[in-house]
């Protein structure tokens, strides 16, 4: 048996003192604790992390984003001062490669300022790094209501995810919150509260209300979405989420660890493994929408890239390829786009926000 992490001992301190821990709880502790949470204590992309996201496997990825930026910029009416803003920006490798792709619309690059919102003081630094050199103004955030007001074009690629996510099982009483308590053998272990949560099934989706027992249900607060959609409705412009999950709700236990490229059990190793939990579409284009903007898709990520013209961008890089570069770029554009297990295509979904004076969105018309 392995020594406790630090996390894990301040985690059994507050179970033995308050009692079983919500999940949504364990997750924000395990990955934002200020001196301990996997988020704010080290870089977990690439080959010596923990997991590699789409930016990181081809620069095809990110010129495509900012294909989109750019096609959105001009539906937006071009305004001169623009804001970039991307939520949770990893290294920075996407905005470095969208960046390089906004050079073909003729004045973004002198309206745009670029926005990060970014709590990682380990990638903060990383991110600029990456970006250092290009004339676009740069700054960084801890939330996005600290972004200043303004026209804006919003992307958060696998940011959604990483947001702790509440649980309850359902039982023959009910819907109880499920948790992590202490058990007889001194692990941390799943449990569920002892009370059913009151007047559960009333604010369940049509669609789980028949579950059977011992189904699992999901929710994420929907502040950070509300947050999203407030800024689109009060200062225009667009956001386009990208993500894996659902497109409705269903019921499922999708909380999940990685630590080395591998899964692991989420109550082993606090703080020092990624946990995640799939995006249920439904219930995020719902919170945007109720802040006025209109939503659109979830569309697969292979359709959504394919209609950014991907497939053409990569015949262009295999003509200037080195010998043998050309198979890597055919393995990233499968990766990206495909349907099997490994691949991104169809697991990963994306939808965009638009004020509906703007109209549909580049890519889901």
């Amino acid at each position: 048996m392995t020594d406790p992490t630090p996390l894990e001992i301040e985690i059994r301190r507050r179970i033995k003192a308050a009692g079983p821990m919500p999940v949504n709880e364990y997750m924000a502790l395990c990955l934002s604790h200020p001196q301990y949470g996997y988020y704010t204590t080290r870089d977990p992309l690439g080959a010596r992390g923990d997991f590699v996201t789409a930016p990181e496997i081809s620069q095809m990825f990110g010129e495509l984003i900012g294909l989109w930026m750019a096609a959105t910029w001009k539906k937006m009416g071009s305004p001169e001062n623009v804001r970039l803003i991307e939520l949770g920006p990893g290294r920075g490798t996407l905005m470095k490669d969208a960046l390089r792709a906004l050079n073909v619309m003729p004045g973004l690059r002198e309206a745009a300022v670029v926005h990060l919102v970014e709590i990682n003081p380990i990638l903060r630094v990383q991110q600029e790094r990456t970006l250092q050199g290009p004339a676009t103004p740069i700054f960084w955030h801890d939330t996005l209501e600290d972004v200043p007001p303004g026209p804006g074009i919003i992307v958060a690629n696998e940011f959604f995810d990483a947001l702790p996510v509440c649980q309850a099982i359902k039982t023959a009483r009910g819907w109880h919150e499920r948790c992590i308590d202490i058990d007889a053998e001194g692990k941390l272990a799943f449990c569920h509260a002892a009370d059913p949560l009151p007047k559960f099934e009333t604010i369940l989706p049509k669609s789980v209300r028949d579950a059977p027992a011992d189904a699992i249900f999901e929710w994420r607060d929907e502040r950070a979405a509300m947050s999203l959609g407030r800024r689109v409705a009060k200062n225009g412009g667009a956001a386009l989420v990208i993500d894996y999950g659902h497109a409705e709700s269903d019921v499922g236990d999708t909380l999940q660890a990685v630590g080395r490229h591998a899964y692991a059990d989420p109550l082993t190793s606090p703080g020092e493994i990624d946990l995640t939990a799939h995006v249920d579409f439904q219930a995020l284009k719902r919170a945007v929408e109720a802040m006025g903007p209109a939503g659109y898709g979830p569309i697969d990520q292979g359709e959504l890239l394919r209609r950014l013209g991907i497939e053409t961008r990569a015949a262009r890089l295999r003509e200037r390829a080195q010998p043998g570069a050309a198979a890597q770029i055919d393995s990233a554009l499968e990766r990206l786009t495909g349907y099997g297990r490994s691949q991104m295509g169809g697991l990963f979904k994306a939808v965009a926000f638009a004020p509906r004076a703007l109209g549909v969105p580049p890519a889901f018309d």
